[in-house]
């Protein structure tokens, strides 16, 4: 284990799972706030108030980021982690009002058991108030219905889900990551470039490279599975501005490309969120924060499709490798 993005102080995360229709959505707090940059690189990508996070935007500070099942309808739910957090008066102050800066984004799982029950307010409400527990990975929250490798279909595919990592750099600074893992791609070991999670070969021995898949002539057409996307969210307690902070967000890609191959394709929405809450005082040496960065995410994608269990008929990775299908 890599441990956790909770690892940074003040970072908590919560999760709403629905099994039963195979969705759910995920919630990282800072109920302190914390100085955020976004990265959108997929070409399909479903978010929420990602341009705040700009480096010219007036609000400095993000108070939660949801992660979210259910495309676009998914978005819904950071009305409720809105209002969880104006419960607890948190939030930017407007006039008499404070409002709770919460960007999202979102992936497709509609259809994995059905496409009508998607996260709402009452489940975004219902993350956010668990925010705080233990951090539990695999088929759960925003992973619940999430899958990869996709290119020869989803009776091919594998069990995605959610993975975390951490990275401590000494003199108290921290790096986390968590990463809903639901890319059209395969999920592959950075060091060995080993395939763990692909399209299934039909005698179920291992898998495809989607890679070698796609490159042959007769390889199946990317745009006949549009139900993909990685979304995840960098943290740490270094001290950052938000050029600084959309800088962590964009090498977080470079993660995404060691583990997720290919990534960023025209049926991914492929979006990182950072936050950095300045509590470790910290000053920053970019490089070495950069390559922690790509560091846990890389290793946050791995422990999501290592730690997925199974479910509407998608076997996950353990079940291919063991041959217990």
């Amino acid at each position: 284990m890599y441990g956790c993005i909770t690892d940074v102080p003040g970072i908590q995360v919560g999760h709403d799972t629905n099994m039963e229709s195979g969705t759910g959505c995920t919630v990282v707090l800072c109920r302190d706030g914390a100085v955020g940059g976004v990265d959108v690189r997929g070409a399909a990508p479903g978010t929420r108030e990602t341009d705040l996070l700009r480096p010219m935007g007036l609000v400095q500070r993000a108070h939660a980021i949801l992660l979210s099942g259910g495309s676009a309808f998914g978005l819904d739910a950071a009305t409720g982690v809105m209002s969880f957090l104006e419960d607890q008066g948190i939030g930017f102050p407007v006039g008499p009002a404070k409002v709770p800066i919460v960007p999202g984004a979102i992936l497709f799982d509609l259809g994995l058991i059905t496409h009508t029950v998607r996260p709402g307010p009452k489940e975004g409400y219902n993350a956010a108030m668990r925010a705080g527990c233990r951090v539990l990975q695999g088929s759960v929250g925003a992973g619940t219905g999430a899958t990869v490798g996709k290119a020869l279909g989803i009776t091919r595919a594998v069990k995605g889900g959610i993975g975390t990592a951490s990275i401590m750099l000494g003199s108290g600074l921290v790096v986390g990551a968590i990463v809903a893992v639901n890319a059209f791609g395969d999920v592959v070991d950075p060091d060995t470039g080993k395939v763990l999670a692909g399209p299934r070969r039909v005698d179920g021995r291992g898998f495809h490279s989607t890679l070698d898949l796609l490159i042959r002539e007769d390889g199946p057409s990317p745009g006949s599975t549009l139900t993909n996307t990685t979304i995840g969210v960098i943290a740490t307690n270094a001290c950052l501005d938000k050029e600084q902070a959309n800088r962590l967000a964009m090498q977080a890609h470079d993660g995404l490309a060691l583990a997720v191959r290919p990534c960023h394709a025209m049926v991914d929405g492929d979006v990182f969120f950072a936050l950095a809450t300045g509590s470790s005082g910290e000053v920053v040496n970019m490089a070495r924060l950069g390559a922690a960065v790509v560091t846990v995410v890389s290793r946050a994608i791995i422990s999501a499709v290592e730690t997925a269990t199974g479910l509407g008929g998608v076997p996950a990775m353990h079940e291919v490798l063991n041959g217990s299908l």
